[in-house]
């Protein structure tokens, strides 16, 4: 593939821009990388692995003569980076982000930015729960969604010359508005957090009572919640602060739902549970069938280590 964008600026060096770098160079899309982390210790590892072409000290320098801006900060640090880097971009430059909500940011970026810039927020649906510029990979975006959400003035040929970036990285891409996104994004992945991190801290306190024993016995679903609430917590602050609403909304419909099931284990209801647990598997076999997910055993992990104890 020939090389979409001549100098590409990463702001920020973790997961998701460390595996867009990596993505990038294997596929020839960039002729260029140029990275920037607030971090003076993040820049160093970045430097030391070559993670990019160059690494710098500050956006400013980051984005100068870049022809595509990639914001890969925390969503509550998006307004101040896009304030700090507008006077020092280019007439033309792309401006993107892979922040997990996106009504938020483009009220935080979208004033900041000059005439002449095109603004196309995104988000890669892919991540693990590592984070720092060690943590990449070229394949993270491999047959996993990146969903864009152009703003009302997009430039259609900005918009079809990123979508053509992340196709390159290996990535299925879809549009759609903002405010959908988030409502989507509060279903498939805030709220589960949300629940992964409760029931995680309820065994915390169960644990100081039992001893270790929450650890020692943990079978696969509660060691699964463990992988997702090991996630950057600065990242998850930032995104229940900024897509409030949808996920408030989304958490009530699930306690109702949590309501019909106390109800059916108190009274017995075992044709109400069987149902439920019936039309929510399906829900898995979806997923299968997308290709987001496999049905090998164990997911496709390694072999579980003799002995364990999963349940």
């Amino acid at each position: 593939m020939s090389v979409l964008y001549k100098r590409v600026a990463l702001i920020g060096l973790g997961l998701i821009a460390g595996s867009m770098a990596h993505a990038m160079r294997r596929a020839g899309l960039a002729g260029e990388i140029i990275g920037t982390a607030r971090s003076a210790d993040t820049r160093a590892v970045a430097a030391e692995i070559g993670l990019c072409d160059r690494v710098v000290d500050t956006a400013a320098e980051a984005v100068a003569g870049a022809d595509l801006v990639v914001l890969a900060v925390p969503v509550g640090a998006m307004g101040r980076v896009a304030e700090g880097i507008a006077p020092h971009l280019a007439s033309g430059t792309t401006v993107t982000d892979v922040g997990s909500v996106k009504k938020d940011v483009v009220d935080q970026v979208g004033p900041h930015l000059p005439e002449g810039i095109h603004f196309i927020p995104g988000h890669p649906l892919a991540g693990t729960e590592h984070s720092g510029p060690r943590s990449g990979f070229a394949e993270l975006f491999q047959d996993r969604y990146t969903l864009l959400t152009p703003v009302s003035d997009s430039d259609p040929e900005a918009v079809a010359r990123l979508r053509a970036l992340w196709e390159g990285m290996g990535a299925r891409v879809e549009e759609m508005d903002a405010e959908h996104h988030d409502l989507v994004l509060a279903v498939t992945s805030h709220t589960p957090h949300l629940i992964a991190y409760t029931m995680v801290g309820v065994a915390d306190h169960l644990r100081r009572v039992t001893e270790s024993e929450v650890i020692k016995y943990s079978a696969a679903g509660f060691r699964d919640f463990t992988r997702i609430a090991a996630s950057d917590p600065t990242m998850w602050r930032d995104v229940f602060l900024s897509n409030k609403e949808a996920t408030l909304d989304i958490l009530g419909r699930f306690t109702e739902e949590l309501f019909v099931l106390q109800r059916a284990i108190r009274m017995g209801d075992g044709d109400a549970l069987f149902d439920y647990f019936t039309r929510t598997r399906a829900i898995r076999r979806g997923i299968i069938e997308a290709g987001q997910d496999t049905d090998a055993p164990n997911f496709g992990r390694n072999a579980a280590k003799k002995g364990s104890n999963d349940g």
